[in-house]
């Protein structure tokens, strides 16, 4: 056993010893498509794996890549004609940094939502995995699309990143202004050039001027006569390295303040939203006046969670809104809201955390499209399979996506695929034999003779959720005017989805939407929206 054991610590030693310095390319497995996922990663010549090092996480601009986007961080600009678009075989030499990055493909051009963004986090935990990382030191840069995407993963999740510097920020994605107070805690300096055609460079110094009105720690610095090619200034020489360097994760900061609609981004450093309404904004402003007394101050919420660094000795004071309440010390506090504020763990009984929609949540993960196959003929089950597959292309022309989806007919989905994914299913209980499964649970169902109308939505399939499309697909009359609010990077499917709630009842197209909404905490039509969805003579309301 000795001897084994020695060679285990010795093959171990031997792979650290092999580290790869320098730029290189670098892959990682996505649980969204089964596909190995590449991005572009530096190591710094003079790694020692005695020594934890900062991470930079860089995202890539639109129509580029991680190759190109690891060569503009490190300030080496575009030869002479070579197109932004043109896949480097090489990395070549770059000035050398005691910075560890990584800058994701995240697909391509689709924005960094849904399976983007986790993409980014997967190669967050991919380069902890293989290098040792100091989480206290781990920060967040990106160019135009990436720098908006920068910001929505800061807003999100605040309490993972030390500092984040977007150069020539991109409009932000849906939901992600209302999330900006969320950084309270987070230093961000944003880069913009004062010739920028494509990011007015008004509506960026508006973004600075609401964040310093948050009171977020935010700096911008504005270069004049610059274009949208602002990267070839602030990456120069190493200076957004330089300043992010600087910065460290605040663990437990004495204030923390939250703003979401969803159980996604609810939690923050020691402060956890354990009950709200899913697309409802909710908020918690919570301080920690003395080891022992906080003062939290609460909208649209009915429960949240604390945690203490140390349970001190005496009995901790939390005063909740015009609630002082003293508790028993415990390493974690838990405050419910019944007729008032009282000690107590609140937990959600319908939508809840990975159940709570709205629709563009099935499509966010792991999914697969789902054709029926029941009571038709062989040309119409081609066809329903066709459209199946164009809800899963999510790549245009002009943007080819690493990226690709499963399509299945009903028959062929297993129980490991429901245990594993959520669902897209195509058509109605007597079409489609998984609609069939779950329709004694579900809200909603498309009657036989509305043939004109297209009736869309999410609801809880088990552990996972399903995405219910019956008679016209969602993209019927495509060439309409799409919603205002979807991400202008996103996908053509994606983009639309982003705009819908809960549920859509429609005639003929997206743009003669019947109703449209929410479902209730308990996943319920609330009562006016039924009343119209009834008057419409076209769906059964269970």
């Amino acid at each position: 056993m000795r001897k084994l054991a020695g060679l285990m610590v010795g093959l171990a030693w031997a792979g650290v010893c092999q580290v790869r310095t320098g730029p290189q390319l670098a892959t990682f497995h996505s649980a969204t498509d089964d596909s190995e996922q590449p991005y572009a990663l530096y190591v710094p010549g003079s790694f020692n794996q005695g020594k934890r090092y900062p991470l930079v996480i860089s995202l890539h601009a639109e129509d580029s890549n991680h190759r190109l986007n690891l060569r503009r961080l490190f300030g080496l600009i575009n030869r002479a004609g070579q197109a932004d678009r043109e896949d480097m075989r090489y990395f070549p030499e770059v000035p050398d940094t005691e910075m560890v990055v990584a800058a994701p493909l995240a697909r391509g051009t689709m924005g960094y939502q849904g399976v983007a963004g986790r993409d980014v986090y997967d190669v967050l935990a991919d380069v902890e995995r293989r290098l040792p990382i100091d989480p206290d030191r781990v920060y967040l840069t990106g160019i135009s699309m990436g720098g908006a995407g920068a910001l929505w993963l800061a807003f999100s999740r605040p309490d993972v990143w030390a500092a984040v510097a977007p150069v020539c920020p991109a409009a932000l994605p849906p939901g992600a202004a209302e999330l900006a107070p969320n950084a309270l805690n987070l230093p961000i300096r944003i880069f913009q050039g004062d010739q920028d055609p494509i990011v007015p460079v008004e509506s960026v110094r508006a973004l600075h001027r609401r964040l310093v009105d948050l009171g977020v720690p935010a700096d911008y610095v504005e270069y004049p006569g610059v274009r949208h090619n602002a990267w070839d200034v602030a990456y120069r020489n190493g200076g957004v390295l330089e300043w992010l360097s600087k910065m460290r994760r605040q663990r437990r900061p004495a204030r923390v303040r939250m703003v979401t609609q969803s159980y996604r981004e609810a939690a923050a450093y020691w402060v956890r939203i354990d009950s709200l309404t899913p697309g409802i904004e909710a908020s918690i402003d919570a301080t920690q006046e003395e080891p022992a007394a906080f003062a939290v101050r609460t909208r649209n919420l009915d429960g949240f969670t604390i945690t203490l660094d140390q349970a001190p000795a005496s009995l901790v004071t939390v005063t909740i809104d015009d609630t002082r309440l003293r508790v028993k010390p415990a390493g974690s506090l838990s405050f419910t809201k019944q007729a008032g504020w009282r000690a107590g763990r609140a937990a959600p009984a319908g939508k809840r955390s990975g159940l709570e929609g709205p629709i563009a949540e099935a499509v966010a993960g792991r999914h697969i499209y789902v054709y029926g196959t029941h009571g038709a003929n062989a040309d119409e089950v081609e066809a329903r399979r066709k459209a199946a597959e164009a809800a899963a292309n999510w790549s245009t022309p002009r943007s080819k996506l690493s990226l690709s989806l499963r399509v299945k007919a009903d028959s062929d989905v297993t129980e490991a695929d429901l245990d594993s994914s959520d669902l897209v299913l195509f058509g109605t209980a007597d079409t489609n034999s998984l609609i069939a499964r779950f329709a004694p649970s579900l809200p909603l169902a498309l009657s036989r003779g509305a043939a004109d109308y297209g009736l869309l939505y999410v609801f809880p399939a088990g552990k996972h959720l399903a995405l219910i499309s019956s008679g016209l697909p969602w993209w019927t009359g495509a060439d309409t005017p799409v919603p205002e609010g979807g991400d202008a990077f996103a996908p053509p499917q994606m983009r639309l989805l982003a705009t819908l709630g809960d549920w859509v009842l429609f005639k003929g197209s997206l743009s003669n939407v019947v109703s449209e909404g929410r479902f209730d905490r308990n996943w319920k039509v609330p009562a006016d929206a039924a009343r119209a969805i009834a008057a419409s003579g076209t769906v059964t309301i269970h």
